[in-house]
């Protein structure tokens, strides 16, 4: 079963910063697709970033384009999403996730393809 435990969330100003951990255990991110995603109150589930190792390809929402990064650390099997210039419609709880590595990023993020489920993410709210 693929698990993840996310971090870094909290409370920040409009304009501020956040960096949100997530770190895989039982299997390799190397072997998936990564992707971050987000759900705000009374909305589905939005793709924000997934990446793949099979061309190090990483895809982006429009809206988070030129504020967020996704990176990683192969070394403790962890993703980051670095999140600038947030803002009060960033508000929301982020969760990472993986899909199979053959999957277009595209695909995973826009059609929320993911393998397994949702784990328990971490809290993100920009204040205005």
């Amino acid at each position: 079963q693929l698990q993840f435990v996310e971090s870094g969330g909290g409370l920040v100003e409009a304009g501020g910063s956040l960096r949100l951990s997530c770190t895989a255990s039982k299997f390799s991110l190397d072997d998936y697709n990564i992707g971050w995603f987000r759900k705000a109150p009374g909305k589905a589930h939005e793709g924000v970033s997934c990446f793949t190792s099979v061309d190090n390809t990483t895809y982006y929402e429009d809206s988070v384009k030129g504020r967020f990064t996704m990176s990683r650390d192969n070394a403790k099997n962890t993703v980051y999403l670095q999140m600038s210039s947030l803002k009060p419609k960033d508000t929301a709880v982020y969760y990472c996730a993986a899909a199979p590595v053959d999957l277009p990023v595209q695909a995973m993020c826009i059609g929320r393809i993911i393998s397994g489920s949702w784990g328990q993410g971490t809290q993100v709210t920009v204040s205005s």
